[in-house]
């Protein structure tokens, strides 16, 4: 099979799944908008973007999947190809909303994170979370970890683990919290903000960490929070996505809305430091296994556009007031894993 992939950038996450597809089989290109990502893409990006992915899919695919909601204009400007569509989370939930929830109605297959997302939309999704390799992230010892990154043997180090100019994340809010945590922890506490921070550099910094702290204003399932858990780290959450759900019966881990109750938790966490025990909690997330639900997504794709094809302006190759007696609208709360037929 061979996918023409769209996507604004291409986080470690997505390079990890498309090795993890190219062992099931699938060939999948990748086409990434133009223009700079650390500095923002711009309309006229995204205007560019159209004319490369209808020359691009004219060639030897058998679809194109949109990865994050403001690519998929461009993915549904050719009507050769079945589109799969998998939104993210702030793509949805955020100020671009209207425009995923305009073009989820249009593709053939749509992908989301969370319930909270399947929720927002008013057709069929599958849940299928951005998958994590457990070899890459697992438990390493703290005081290796700390000297890899630098980090004092002292401090107690709490890690932010993305950009602090990222409005969604409430970086103010992380700051807010941990200086009230701080108050009540007899050690030096450090936050740790990680925006430019090498991916491959990540289980160094989760393994160092005493708490991963989370303050965003939505999300969907958040990488950031499945890593630190095949880390066995802490986790203090703000309640969004399916958190509160992926931490159900970890220990230590605290999900809240008030920013005394995040506070709360996190200086109990650091006055005594200790793993969790999240690393049972994410088996069913591993690379290998997102990937094979994506593929069996694909394959839904394909096995619906060969009964007809998708009519530019309606969704799932079905003409405008028309309902395939084999479609209802439900959501999928997990695709199975794909599994090719015996030969």
């Amino acid at each position: 099979m061979k996918v023409l992939s769209l996507t604004a950038n291409v986080p470690g996450f997505y390079r990890r799944e498309t090795d993890a597809l190219a062992e099931l089989g699938v060939e999948r290109t990748t086409l990434e908008v133009p223009g700079d990502p650390e500095a923002g893409r711009s309309i006229r990006d995204y205007l560019r973007f159209v004319p490369e992915v209808l020359a691009e899919s004219a060639r030897d695919y058998d679809l194109v999947h949109a990865n994050y909601g403001l690519t998929a204009p461009a993915a549904l400007a050719q009507s050769r190809l079945p589109v799969v569509l998998s939104l993210w989370g702030s793509d949805l939930l955020g100020a671009f909303g209207w425009l995923s929830r305009t073009c989820a109605r249009r593709a053939d297959e749509v992908v989301v994170m969370s319930e909270e997302m399947a929720a927002e939309l008013d057709r069929e999704t599958h849940i299928v979370a951005h998958g994590v390799s457990l070899d890459q992230f697992r438990p390493a010892p703290r005081t290796e970890a700390r000297a890899a990154v630098g980090w004092s043997h002292d401090a107690r180090h709490v890690l932010f683990p993305y950009a602090p100019d990222r409005e969604v994340k409430d970086f103010p809010r992380a700051g807010r919290v941990v200086e009230t945590a701080r108050e009540r922890v007899d050690a030096p506490v450090e936050l740790h903000s990680l925006g430019d921070a090498d991916h491959d550099q990540m289980p160094n910094y989760m393994n160092a960490a005493d708490a991963l702290l989370l303050t965003s204003r939505w999300e969907g399932l958040p990488n950031s929070v499945k890593e630190a858990l095949c880390c066995n780290l802490p986790v203090v959450a703000t309640d969004v996505g399916d958190v509160r759900e992926r931490l159900r019966g970890v220990s230590p881990s605290f999900v809240g809305d008030s920013d005394a109750g995040l506070a709360a938790a996190l200086a109990e966490i650091l006055a005594d430091p200790r793993r969790s025990n999240g690393r049972e909690s994410v088996a069913d997330l591993r690379v290998e296994r997102t990937a094979a639900r994506l593929t069996a997504v694909y394959e839904r794709a394909l096995g619906r556009d060969s009964a007809s094809r998708r009519v530019p302006g309606t969704a799932a190759g079905r003409r405008t007031g028309e309902t395939a007696p084999d479609a209802p609208m439900v959501r999928t709360v997990e695709s199975p894993p794909y599994q090719k037929e015996e030969s």
